[in-house]
C-alpha cells in the first residue's frame, strides 16, 4: 500500500475512534423521534382513518362492485 494511502486510512480510522469514544461518554439525549415519534404515528393513523372513513361513507362515490344488472348476455355474431 502506498504510504499516502496508508496515512489517510490511519487518519480516518483515528477520527472514527475518537468520535466513538466521545459519543460513548456523552449522556443520551432523546431526539425528535424519541420524543414525538409515537404521537406522529398515531396522529397519522387517525387522519388516515378519518379521511378514508369519510370517503367510504359520505363522499357519494358509486363503487360499482356488483355486476348484477350490468352484465347482460349478447347475441352471437356469426
Amino acid at each position: 500500500m502506498l504510504p499516502v494511502a496508508r496515512a489517510a486510512l490511519n487518519l480516518t480510522a483515528r477520527g472514527i475512534q475518537r468520535t466513538a469514544v466521545r459519543q460513548a461518554h456523552r449522556k443520551y439525549e432523546p431526539d425528535f423521534h424519541d420524543k414525538y415519534g409515537n404521537m406522529v404515528l398515531i396522529g397519522g393513523a387517525v387522519v388516515f382513518t378519518a379521511v378514508w372513513g369519510y370517503v367510504l361513507t359520505q363522499a357519494g362515490i358509486e363503487w360499482g362492485l356488483s355486476p348484477v344488472g350490468r352484465v347482460t348476455p349478447k347475441e352471437w355474431k356469426e
